[in-house]
């Protein structure tokens, strides 16, 4: 993980990934026609024949990189995504190419993570690219369809930094809302923000920061009620209040399991890929964490999508920062803990059919 000084060399990737459908297209055609004044390389990261937008970006299939009018550049690829990004960077180093930052489209039912690991493993792109974020297009009339239907697309979802929603106009507000209750229990880390791709702003897509390791820790207010509210209600439900931000219990505190006239309009979807969060004001002890969290990704590692945690170590006065994609996890201090505000942890983990009793347990054995 980069130091911030560095960041202002390194070139942001924003990964574009989504349904069928939903509108990428949409908003790749207006970032690649319209003078927005960014140059930015747009990457379509091809796997298969399935490509149904050749006609729009790349007329001659023998060119692989193709400059546009606007400034921005846009190449598809067919083999190895590293190659093709050190190949643009080398490039832009020897003056061939003028682009600021790039845009990856992972077409179609494509699973992102492979493609946001590249930025973590391979030492060359690591030192010329930061990856920015990952932004996932929904499709607000057949979304619920798509998650039901469609693994992949949970998982697009789940690795998402933003979650755009498109095609809001065409249903009405109660499915509107059921979608995002649905999309915050798979990925309660994301914003969720809905679009009309004639005129998203596309600053606003640009500069995300997902992963970069001090960006705040936002979690869902909806999640945290509704995990308050759970009847998996473990031991660590008991402590996390002063979070700034305290939600509604019942008068008498009871956790309500299903059935207790709370009617929190989920008509559960039992989904592969969902989220829970631990928090804790008691300290960990950092070399039993170290072990359990190593443990962890080694045994769940290809199950995991995203998490990131902001921990609370004994013996150390500033805040650790984490988070991982699958097996690859980085930690760094962040800022001192003010006096004014009491340690805690918070920790977010994002993957498939993930067991978190066994994370949960695991994880207070680990708190000094």
């Amino acid at each position: 993980m980069k130091a911030a000084t560095e960041l202002d060399t390194m070139i942001p990737v924003t990964v574009l990934t989504g349904f069928l459908g939903a509108g990428k297209t949409t908003l790749l055609r207006r970032i690649l026609t319209e003078y927005h004044g960014q140059r930015i390389a747009v990457i379509e990261n091809e796997f298969g024949p399935e490509n149904i937008d050749n006609d729009l970006l790349v007329q001659d299939s023998d060119e692989q990189i193709v400059e546009l009018s606007n400034g921005c550049v846009c190449c598809t690829v067919r083999g190895d995504l590293i190659r093709t990004l050190n190949d643009l960077a080398a490039r832009r180093a020897d003056g061939g190419l003028a682009f600021d930052r790039v845009i990856i489209e992972t077409t179609g039912m494509a699973n992102p993570g492979p493609v946001c690991q590249t930025f973590f493993m391979d030492d060359d792109i690591a030192d010329t690219y930061r990856l920015d974020a990952v932004i996932t297009v929904v499709d607000a009339k057949h979304g619920m369809a798509t998650l039901d239907r469609q693994e992949e697309s949970q998982r697009q979802v789940g690795f998402a930094d933003r979650l755009l929603i498109s095609k809001k106009d065409l249903v009405n507000d109660a499915d509107y809302q059921a979608l995002r209750a649905r999309l915050v229990r798979i990925n309660p880390r994301a914003s969720i923000t809905p679009v009309h791709f004639g005129e998203t702003d596309i600053e606003a897509l640009l500069e995300v920061s997902g992963f970069d390791l001090d960006a705040i820790l936002n979690i869902d207010p909806e999640f945290l009620e509704s995990e308050d509210h759970d009847h998996h209600d473990h031991a660590h439900h008991g402590h996390h209040h002063d979070h700034g931000h305290d939600h509604d219990h019942d008068e008498d505190g009871h956790a309500c399991g299903p059935g207790c006239g709370h009617d929190h309009h989920h008509a559960h979807h039992d989904d592969e890929i969902g989220a829970f969060v631990f928090r804790s004001n008691k300290a960990f002890d950092p070399e039993r964490l170290e072990e359990f969290l190593g443990g962890i990704v080694q045994v769940y590692g290809p199950d995991l999508l995203r998490y990131k945690g902001i921990l609370y170590l004994k013996g150390i006065n500033r805040r650790m920062l984490f988070q991982g994609v699958h097996m690859m996890m980085g930690a760094e201090p962040g800022k001192p803990w003010l006096a004014s505000e009491k340690p805690n942890t918070r920790m977010v983990f994002i993957g498939r059919k993930l067991p978190q009793d066994i994370f949960t347990q695991g994880l207070e054995q680990c708190l000094a």
